[in-house]
Order: structure tokens, then sequence, then C-alpha cells
């Protein structure tokens, strides 16, 4: 499906936000305070996706946040309760390692990450963040690596071979 648009209005989300910013810009008679919201929504079956959205007011920063981060969902590909492989994403100075684990290992991430991996419906994950930790940052490079991943027939596919000559 990747590339695709994908089809929201059949499809029913969860909604959390990440993050919540007072941002302030300074004019000539002092400052406007705006908010900046970020928001992971997923259906908890291998969708995902992350916004951000700036208004005066939470609810429409909000309300603009989820418009956002379903127009940027992705299909996750997955094993079970896990990830195929190991990925790192990166988005600005933020690194996220993502690393397959056990049934029964749960989310081992913090934060932000632990949001992102949840929404998807990977329970099985091993999470390290590496270089920034805002909170932003660290949402959308788990979002780049989750797009990231690839299962063995894609790979398989790409260098023209059958998945058992990929398995062995």
């Amino acid at each position: 499906m990747r590339g695709d648009m994908i089809d929201t209005s059949k499809m029913e989300f969860t909604e959390q936000i990440v993050n919540i910013r007072r941002v302030a810009k300074v004019v000539k008679g002092g400052r406007n305070f705006r908010f900046s919201v970020t928001i992971a929504v997923g259906n908890g079956e291998g969708f995902v996706g992350v916004g951000q959205g700036k208004a005066q007011e939470i609810p429409d920063a909000v309300k603009k946040a989820i418009e956002d981060a379903k127009k940027n969902l992705v299909q996750v590909p997955m094993i079970g309760t896990t990830i195929p492989h190991r990925i790192t994403g990166i988005f600005g100075a933020g690194q996220v390692l993502l690393m397959p684990a056990a049934p029964g290992t749960g989310v081992i991430a913090g934060g932000a990450v632990r949001t992102v991996l949840e929404l998807a419906g990977i329970s099985d994950v091993r999470a390290k963040s590496i270089g920034s930790n805002n909170a932003g940052n660290m949402a959308y490079a788990t979002m780049e690596g989750l797009k990231s991943l690839k299962t063995v027939e894609e790979v398989a596919r790409l260098r023209g071979k059958t998945k058992e000559e990929i398995l062995r």
C-alpha cells in the first residue's frame, strides 16, 4: 500500500497527544502566543500517522494535527506482534533505533516513540533514542523508521530472488 493514498473513511482511529507547546512570536505590541500540538493516530492494526497543528487555541491545533496525521498514514509491516528487522529512523537531530523483540517483551521505549509504536499495534519491540530527545522529532524519527521497514517478500522481489533464497 505504500505510495498509494490510504482510505481513512472506513477506519477507526485512536488519537494520542505526543506534545503540546506554547510558542511565542514577538511583535511590535508584545508577544503573540500560539499552540503547537503533535499528535499520533493509529488503528492498532498496522496503520499509524503523526501530524502537527498550530493555532491560537489548543482544540483548533488538535483538529489540525489530527487531519495532518491522517494525511501522513503509513502501513507498518509486522511479523506477529513485532517488526521484521532492526532499523534506524532519522528526523532532524533525532535518531531512533528500533529492534524486534521476542513475544511477551512488551514495548520498551520512551515517550513519543512508545506512543507511535503502541498506536501502530506493535506490542513487542525495543527502541533506543539517540541524539535529540525532542518529542516531535522522536515521533517523526519513529515514523521514518517504520516507513523504511521491508518484509522478506519485498526484499526478495527487489532482488529478483525467491523468499527461500533470501532466508538462507
